[in-house]
């Protein structure tokens, strides 16, 4: 299997190269129909996608083309069309698509097909996009390295025998070789911003509550998961922000946005104080080369006037980090139990999926209740360097893409690790505050691999830490995605 690039296919693939503003514009306009944006990004699917498998459960062609020519026979009758109106979009696998196969990459929901949509994707669906299929995820999403047993494996959009990160690894490959304009992603540790760091892309981390979630039946309880955005540039990842966020009456945790974040960056950033927190004082093992990059892109940040201070809040990090642990097994082990409970079921979950679920049936009360304390102390913290910095910086990830059969580093730097996810601990902390977070390429090692950096804002602080992300793009000497 060779590397993917932008240049597999032909003149069409120039349409695919298309921000996904500068697409919906054209629609818009008439300067493009559909059915030839659409068109275009389905061959470009056909051509690529079985190189990397990032794009699952794809509808008919017949079908998705008939739509598009219904959407252009409503402009020319002049009818109405939304921001995301004709652009073709695939939705990540862990959120439910009304009559579109959703596995949750479980053979458990193999055949699952939802009578209804997220509630993110329904407003997908009302701004005028186009769902053309799914994005490959993890098995229920756990883990940062997308394969499972229905679909298998999704391949780095750099090096098809890399890890594409995850849970949105599916997302990121798709978007990073141009076979959708933009996508959706969820994170809950890491997930929209690690595999955008291993492709070369941006992925936020919205602040708690912005994009509303459900319909789940445990919304009071699962508060550390978002859904939120993924671009080649800051102004797509803004277009799908505006339609996915705002309050929610059935999402209880839902506020309401405060105006449309692609309005909001025609003002920019005029600079800042940014915090680096590098590797925590040595606290977070790094493989060489990861911090190097970073820094080196906080000194390009330093030409749109955001300078870096390096420094270590006093804060026990292991701590923390098991209050993490303990708040994810509580929502995420306690919501795979009844698949756990069915001895058939059990069979089919992957080892990570039950210790999940063992861990969290060996939690108490007081245990749960210490790890809230342990976050709000956190999230106090937080609010303390905000006092004083505009941002928070720290990588992305600890490692660089490691061998996709690799179902996760056993150790970093020499250090074991004790979890299938304790090599991401760098990605819990913007969680544990609730802060939104922005996955920024920071550059490629001498391998080629790529890496990015988190630019962590304040809780609700969406729209600066865009801004600042627009900023910081306006520095970089390459263009996002697998050029």
């Amino acid at each position: 299997m060779r590397p993917v690039t932008k240049h597999a296919v032909s003149p069409a693939g120039d349409i695919c190269r298309l921000s996904a503003v500068e697409l919906a514009d054209r629609i818009r306009q008439r300067q493009l129909s559909v059915r030839e944006v659409v068109g275009a990004f389905l061959d470009r699917i056909d051509a690529v996608n079985p190189l990397v498998n990032a794009i699952v459960s794809l509808r008919e062609r017949a079908d998705i083309l008939a739509e598009a020519e219904s959407a252009d026979a409503h402009l020319a009758r002049g009818g109405e069309a939304g921001s995301l109106f004709g652009l073709p979009i695939a939705i990540k696998d862990l959120a439910l698509t009304k009559g579109l196969r959703t596995t949750f990459g479980s053979p458990i929901f193999a055949d699952f097909v939802p009578d209804m949509d997220d509630f993110f994707v329904e407003r997908v669906r009302k701004a005028g996009a186009i769902i053309i299929g799914k994005t490959n995820v993890p098995e229920f999403g756990l883990g940062s390295n997308t394969y499972n047993p229905v679909f298998g494996p999704t391949l780095n959009a750099f090096d098809p025998k890399l890890t594409a990160g995850g849970s949105s690894g599916g997302a990121a490959v798709a978007l990073a070789l141009d076979m959708v304009p933009v996508a959706d992603g969820s994170d809950f540790g890491g997930s929209l911003r690690n595999p955008a760091a291993y492709n070369n892309v941006y992925g936020f981390r919205p602040s708690q509550g912005l994009v509303p979630a459900g319909p789940d039946f445990d919304v009071f309880h699962a508060q550390m998961g978002v859904e939120g955005p993924m671009g080649r540039n800051i102004a797509d990842i803004a277009l799908l922000l505006d339609e996915q966020a705002g309050y929610h009456p059935q999402a209880p945790l839902s506020h309401a946005k405060e105006g449309s974040f692609r309005d909001g960056l025609r003002t920019k950033a005029t600079g800042g104080r940014v915090a680096w927190l590098g590797d925590l004082g040595g606290h977070l093992p790094t493989e060489p080369g990861v911090l190097d990059l970073c820094e080196a892109a906080l000194a390009r940040f330093a030409g749109a006037s955001f300078e870096s201070e390096a420094l270590v809040p006093d804060v026990d990090f292991e701590a923390l980090w098991q209050a993490f642990v303990t708040l994810r097994q509580s929502s995420s082990g306690c919501g795979l139990k009844a698949h756990y409970d069915d001895p058939a079921k059990r069979k089919l979950l992957k080892p990570e999926a039950i210790w999940e679920v063992e861990q969290a049936m060996r939690l108490t009360a007081p245990q749960i209740h210490a790890a809230t304390v342990r976050r709000t102390s956190w999230h106090k913290t937080l609010l303390s360097l905000f006092e004083r910095f505009d941002l928070v910086a720290l990588p992305t990830a600890q490692v660089f893409p490691f061998d996709v059969s690799t179902h996760w580093p056993r150790e970093v730097a020499g250090r074991a690790m004790d979890s299938y996810h304790r090599w991401m601990q760098v990605s819990a902390f913007a969680t544990l505050g609730g802060c939104p977070a922005l996955n920024v390429p920071a550059g490629f090692d001498g391998e080629g691999r790529p890496m990015g950096m988190q630019l962590i804002g304040r809780p609700r602080g969406d729209l600066a830490v865009l801004k600042a992300g627009a900023a910081y793009e306006a520095t970089l000497p390459w263009a996002a995605g697998a050029t």
